[in-house]
Order: C-alpha cells, then structure tokens, then sequence
C-alpha cells in the first residue's frame, strides 16, 4: 500500500497545492480557457493564485474566464488585483475596461482604454471601445477625435465609417452619414450592417424603394437579423405592399417571438385586410408583454368587436376610458358595441359624452379634449403621418404603424465592444473535428446518433464511466463534472498501479486527463496505452485529437496580441514536423480500423489547415463514401472546394450540408453566391 501512495504521489505533483507546478497548470487552466471550458479553467487558475499570490496573470485570466461567465463584477475585482501586480499590461485594462462598460460605468471605462492606448497608441479594439463609450456619453466631439484616429491608423476599418455616420445622425447631419454609409459600402459590400445602416437613414428621409433595395441586400448576407425584417416591412408599408409586408412581420417572428414592433404591426395590417382572429392573436401577445399598452387595448376592442365579442370589447373600451377619459372615439366604439349587446341605456350614456365634448368644443369651453387635438376619428384615418414612435403615447395614433425609437436606433453598435483577448476567429472556419467523449452539446437541429461497433463495445466494458459519445459538439464541463473527473483521476492511478500491463485502465486515465484539459498527462497515457496494444485504434485517434488541439492553441496564441509583460517569452514556433506526428497517428487510426470515418474526416480537416486542399477533400471524399448523410464531411468538403476557387461544387456540398442539418451553412452559401443587382 505504501508503494502505490508513493507512485501516485510521484506522478501527480502538480495537484499538490504545496509543490504546484504553476507554469505547468497556468498552461492547462489556458487551455480550458481557450476551449471555452470557463468554470474549469477558473479552478487551474485559483490554484495558481493560492500558490503564488504575486502573479498577475492568473488574476487577469481569472478575469477574463468571468467576463465569459458574466461574471462582471468579480472580472472587474480579478483585473483590478493584476493591475496592482503589474500596472503595465495592456490587455488587463482592456478587459476592465469591457467589465466596466457591461455595468454602465463607462467614465472608468474611459480611463481604462486611456491608459491602455497610453501604451499601445495604435490598438484600433481599444480606440473601438473609447469611441462606443463617448457614444454611451453623448460626448459626439471626443467620439469624432476618436474615429479620426481610428481612420489614420485603419483607413479601411468599416465599422469607424458606420460609427461616424452614427455620430452625424446624432447631430443631424444626415449628408455626412449618407457619406459615410457609402464609402463603408464601398469598402465592404459584404458587411451587412452597412446596408442596414444606410436602409435606416433611407428610410427616414421617406426613400422607401431604395431603402428596401438595401434591406435586401442586408438580408441577403444575414438572415438571421429579425430588425431588418421589421424594418423592410416598413418600406413595403408605405408602397402599400401590405402582403409583403406582413410577409417580413412573419420572418422577423419566426426569428425573434417577443418582438414588440413586429406583433404590434403585424395585428394593425392583418386587421387592414379583414383577418380579425389573428389580429387579435398579435395584439393579445403585446398586451401580454405591455398589459398597460392601451393602444393595443383599444384595437384588440375593436376587433373583437368586429368578431362578435361584445363583452370583451366592452371591457377593452372601458379599460382605456377609464385611463384616457376624454377619448371620444373610445365613447364612440363603446357605444356602439354596447348598443348591439342590448345595453341601450349604456349606449345612450356613451353618446351623451360624445354629444357633450362636441358642444364643449364648438363652445371652446374644454381646451384640453384629447381627441386627436379636437379630430375626428376621420381626421386621424386620413392624416399624413402613417407611423408613430414606440415611445408615442398618444391614444389618439392607435392605427398609426409603430416605428423604434431614435435611440434604439441609434444602439445598433453600443453593444459591439470588441476585445476579448482570446476571441475567436470569427472567419468562415471549418466544422470541428470529432473526438470520443461523455459530454455531447444539445442540438435543437441534429440529432444524429454516431455509432461506430468498436467504441459501442468499448462503452460496454465497465472500464469507463460512462458511455463513450463520437460527437464534433463538446460541452464544456460543470463544476460536478469536473470534480467528478479528478476523482475519478485517483481511482484510475489506483487501478494502474495493480494492472499496469492494462491499456484500457490508461485510456480511460487519458481520457480524464483530457476532459479537465490536462492534455500533457492526457498524451502520455494514450501513449502508454499504445505501448501496451499497438492494435488499440482509440488511443491513436485520441492522441492525434489531442495533440492537435495542443497546436491549435498554439496557433492561436502566437496570432493574438497575447497580454504578457514586456519582455516576456513568446510561445514555442510550431514546426511541420508537430502536425505529421497528428497525421501520423491518423493513418494509423486508418491503417488500423479503415471504417472508422472519423479517422479520414480527422485527416481531411488536418490536411486542409496546412492547406492541402487536394489531399484534404480525398479524405472527405471517402468518409462521405463511407456515410452518405455526413453533414459535417458535406460542410468541410464544400468550404475546402470554394478555398480551391470551385464555389459551384462547393456550393452544392454546403447546400447538402445545410439539408443534413448545418444551418450555418446557409449563410455561407449566401457569402459566396453573387449579390443580386
């Protein structure tokens, strides 16, 4: 018993709090981070901090992780503590900077990306996020000096034009936002925000055609925006194209249910064209949102009504009087519903205050009739304006369109703050690749069962915890879950230690090792298990997935502003010969089980990273070969064809792709097919 303490205290030092390796376990709490596994890394990173208090770093990591969590509180007090410790550090102020602004303290904000951009003067994120928060201000002057150096250092940078066209509108001056909004749309006619952007200001000045041209335009590149929706059905309104505008009422729902504008004028059209019931069905989904929204009251009173609800239009009617007491078309409704309800002596009342206002008004003895400022309801029918503001309280302009606010507007970009040191590439990228594990994302699309013969009997051994998942969807792990897999770290050790001839007792080690993101130790106990059975296909599969994941971290941290101290050591270069020792391991997974799929699918996405795109699409060829319904291999080889300028054939594996259940590669397929003139 001895003997086993001793070998599994020598083997695992790094657990010990009194001897931790903290290079060794910032390196794995990095690592959870970067593949989003945010509570996890939170743990490697206490346990740095409990060793050596004096380092920043794992405070400013700490910081980052909660920023994720949306924790923005603690991110603050975590990057706080690591300016205390090195008050040099660009991307800690970055990231306080962001934790401050998501609690609405934007002048600390400013001081933040002040000092940031002290040090480094031509970072455009930090100058992005100085400008949003003067925005936030409605400081417009120190908004212009800031987008004037954004466009010295970045004169091609869209998103300065879109925010400067922003900062025109505030100020009224529609002429250079138009400017603005063209010359973003000159730079990129693939950013759909600039389109939308110039439909809006398009819109207000009533150039409702060319304003739709945009939206299409807009929607075009994103199908996923329900405002650009909400806002092409505007254009169609005032054509008066009110099916194509209920049309684009139905998307925009589809895509955003509790939208407030989309019900609203959706209920007003479909009451214009004599569909009562669902007119009634929308303005019941805005009451229920706003029980206080008399307008929608009053139209719903309306229609019921017109559906021979006279009770629950009575009530209506009433409900809005009560609030609105000098409303005469709301006497008006009510007493006619009351009449056909039987309730003469009720009617007759309602007809007497209308009979009494028009004498007041005649008489000029009520100057303050809220009556459309002494209209009639024909007036209000016939008037010019079609539309309203949502903030537009007025009863009187119930039948109006409802239009967002100026200011809602004019939030297009407040949230767009940029600067998570380790965001991804927001690129179009390749569909991840496959690995074995317990935990699999829910999808609301797929729901795809991936069966391979061998890993199913593999499940079925009571070597593993649970059941082993092929899945390209993992999820992150809990706090329950990663605690259950360090203990089960022990029990494994334990297990070792009495068979260590046993491959399967060091798969499934690594398999520990890899879900807390441990992925040295991961390495080496697939390692071993190759040793023991050089047959055993899993162990290959599972160290060329981790290996790989190891240089893509790499990757990502030599392409990123990494915040270190100056002076501080950059990360090792990756050489071709890391990725053959992955490819290696590939085809031995091939060599070994040549129906796995999910080896060739491995390789194919290894293969079109070092843009072998040729040799790369070989792969998915076979894999596709072997599953006729692969919607990832579809997806991959598809982007991999259009890498290769064959957009038609790549285009028909995207559209397969989406088929199988890949939405995103819709979206894709818009990117590369030809914008409509």
């Amino acid at each position: 018993m001895l003997k086993k303490i001793l070998i599994i205290l020598l083997f695992f030092p790094v657990y010990l709090s009194a001897q931790i390796n903290t290079d060794r376990v910032m390196s794995i709490a990095r690592n959870a981070l970067y593949f989003e596994d945010y509570v996890l890394s939170i743990q490697y990173f206490n346990q740095v901090i409990n060793a050596k208090p004096y380092l920043y770093e794992p405070y400013f990591f700490r910081g980052l992780a909660k920023i994720y969590l949306e924790d923005f509180q603690g991110a603050e007090a975590d990057c706080t503590a690591a300016i205390e410790l090195n008050p040099f550090v660009v991307g800690v102020y970055q990231i306080r900077g962001l934790a401050k602004i998501r609690q609405g303290k934007f002048d600390e904000a400013i001081a933040d990306y002040e000092k940031a951009i002290s040090y480094d003067p031509e970072n455009i994120t930090l100058w992005h996020n100085l400008t949003l928060c003067h925005l936030q201000k409605e400081d417009y002057k120190a908004a212009e000096i800031d987008l004037e150096q954004i466009l010295r250092v970045s004169p091609r940078y869209t998103r300065a034009y879109l925010m400067r066209g922003e900062v025109a509108l505030k100020q009224q001056d529609t002429i250079r936002a138009m400017n603005d909004f063209d010359k973003a749309i000159e730079i990129d006619k693939y950013d759909p925000d600039a389109w939308t952007s110039r439909a809006i200001l398009k819109l207000q000045q009533g150039e409702y055609a060319s304003a739709e041209t945009d939206l299409n335009q807009s929607i075009h590149l994103n199908t996923k925006n329900a405002g650009n929706y909400i806002n092409r059905a505007l254009a169609k309104y005032h054509q008066n194209n009110l099916r194509g505008a209920m049309a684009d009422y139905d998307i925009a729902l589809d895509i955003e249910p509790n939208n407030f504008i989309g019900h609203y004028n959706r209920g007003l059209l479909r009451a214009q064209v004599g569909d009562d019931n669902r007119a009634i069905e929308d303005f019941d989904f805005v009451i229920k949102m706003e029980p206080d929204n008399m307008m929608a009251i009053f139209n719903r009173g309306i229609l019921r009504s017109q559906t021979g609800n006279l009770g629950g239009a009575i009530m209506d009617f009433s409900t809005v009087l009560q609030e609105y007491p000098n409303f005469l078309a709301g006497y008006y409704h009510r007493a006619e519903a009351r009449r056909k309800f039987g309730d003469r002596k009720g009617a007759e009342a309602d007809e007497y205050q209308i009979l009494k206002a028009q004498l007041d008004r005649r008489n000029n003895t009520n100057a303050n009739n809220t009556l459309a400022d002494n209209k009639t309801e024909e007036d209000i029918e016939e008037g010019g304006n079609k539309t309203r503001k949502k903030s537009d309280k007025n009863i009187n302009n119930y039948r109006r369109i409802v239009i967002a606010d100026n200011s809602e507007n004019e939030q297009r970009y407040s949230s767009d703050y940029r600067g998570k040191v380790q965001d991804k590439n927001v690129n179009i990228k390749l569909e991840p690749l496959y690995v074995l594990t317990y935990y699999e994302k829910e999808s609301d699309v797929k729901h795809i069962v991936h069966y391979n013969k061998y890993i199913d009997a593999l499940s079925q051994s009571k070597i593993l915890p649970k059941r082993l998942q092929i899945t390209n969807a993992e999820a992150a792990l809990t706090q329950q879950q990663a605690d259950f897999h360090f203990a089960l770290i022990d029990t494994h050790t334990s297990a070792i230690v009495d068979e260590p001839t046993n491959p399967l007792k060091r798969f499934a080690r690594g398999l520990d090792f890899y879900l807390v993101q441990d992925f040295s130790n991961s390495i080496e106990d697939f390692t071993q298990a190759i040793l023991l059975d050089d047959t055993f296909f899993p162990a290959y599969f599972m160290r060329a997935l981790v290996k790989y994941k190891q240089l893509e971290y790499q990757r990502a941290e030599e392409a990123i502003s990494t915040p270190v101290a100056p002076g501080a050591s950059k990360p090792k270069e990756i050489g071709s010969f890391d990725y053959e020792m992955v490819k290696k391991d590939l085809n031995k997974v091939i060599a070994l089980a040549p129906d796995f799929i999910y080896g060739y699918y491995n390789r194919g996405n290894l293969l079109a990273m070092l843009k072998d795109y040729r040799a790369a699409i070989v792969d998915y060829d076979k894999a596709i070969e072997l599953n006729a319904n692969f919607a990832e291999a579809y997806f991959n080889r598809g982007l991999t064809h259009i890498f290769l300028g064959n957009n038609k054939k790549g285009i028909a594996d995207l559209s397969k792709a989406g088929e199988l259940g890949i939405i995103s590669a819709y979206n894709v397929i818009k990117r590369f097919t030809e914008l409509p003139e």
